[in-house]
């Protein structure tokens, strides 16, 4: 014992009151830990694992960096739910804690935003003309994490469609406003009801998670969390700020980098091209068309108005 350090005893002490707590005993964890291999980097982050998820469907040597940028692209938007999550279930709605954890949300939707370039002049054109037809229905309206990032950061009413957005009772249940979200007419025939492949397979696999965690966000997304805030507090103003930025950001600068990327391979050479998921993708990536705006009391009227076009 005398060879233990003073630092070492308090550390030793520390965990015993941790498994005590947990009514374990520490000295068989320490056991354990002591029979541990050391980590390594390519161990703790699953190097080999990460490096195998490319299964490219074609022998096109550029269709794997296309499969690379969207799996780049989810673990960004995980980053996002990470950072959401911490700020919706808070106990404390404590101003610093949430502008720095949206800071770090507007850091990760700007790699979003800036990623684009791996896809715009990353690819051959013919190559990606050609592989992409390999994978319909496939298509980025199936990302579910962009579905929940919307969810947890403002209410349902602020996603419908534009074409009944303020028509919609405040009471309307879940399921209609389920009905209107405004990517539904990314794969959905409004004339006559017919929903696309795409949307069939996404709804069967997430519909019901979505509209869940859309009731426990009823009261506690971002935006009521704002909105609960008193304008006195201090930080208030830079959070309402941060706010701004990452709504604009994601939801006009991603969507028009985007837009620019599809206008690139799919209407270039004189021949507007559908998207894999049949969706009229120049209407659905727009932000004008779109107007999907987390948070609409942050911005005066003529911003409103002019959504996608600033």
């Amino acid at each position: 014992m005398s060879d233990i350090k003073p630092d070492q005893l308090e550390t030793l002490k520390k965990i015993n009151e941790k498994y005590n707590a947990l009514g374990q005993d520490a000295g068989a964890f320490l056991k354990g830990f002591s029979y541990s291999k050391p980590v390594n980097y390519w161990d703790y982050i699953q190097l080999e694992t990460l490096l195998s998820l490319q299964r490219p469907r074609t022998d096109y040597p550029d269709e794997p960096i296309f499969i690379m940028y969207h799996q780049v692209t989810e673990l960004l938007l995980k980053l996002i739910v990470h950072e959401l999550k911490q700020v919706v279930d808070a106990a404390k709605k404590e101003i610093e804690f949430f502008k720095t954890k949206i800071e770090r949300v507007n850091r990760y939707a700007s790699v979003l935003t800036q990623s684009f370039g791996v896809m715009r002049e990353g690819m051959d054109y013919d190559q990606y003309n050609d592989f992409r037809l390999s994978l319909a229905p496939a298509s980025g309206l199936q990302s579910n994490q962009f579905r929940v990032v919307e969810i947890m950061c403002t209410d349902l009413h602020n996603l419908v469609n534009t074409r009944v957005k303020g028509k919609l009772p405040v009471d309307a249940n879940l399921d209609q406003l389920f009905d209107e979200l405004y990517w539904k007419d990314a794969g959905l025939d409004r004339k006559t009801g017919k929903k696309t492949q795409t949307l069939k397979q996404f709804e069967d696999k997430y519909i019901d998670e979505l509209k869940g965690l859309a009731m426990r966000m009823k009261t506690q997304n971002v935006l009521c969390r704002f909105l609960d805030l008193s304008e006195n507090e201090v930080g208030y103003l830079e959070l309402k700020n941060a706010l701004r930025d990452f709504d604009h950001t994601y939801n006009v600068v991603w969507p028009l980098s985007h837009l620019k990327t599809a206008e690139h391979y799919l209407n270039f050479k004189g021949e507007v091209k559908p998207a894999t998921g049949g969706s009229d993708w120049q209407k659905y990536l727009h932000p004008s068309f779109q107007r999907r705006i987390f948070f609409p009391q942050l911005w005066s009227e003529d911003e409103l108005k002019n959504w996608g076009n600033f």
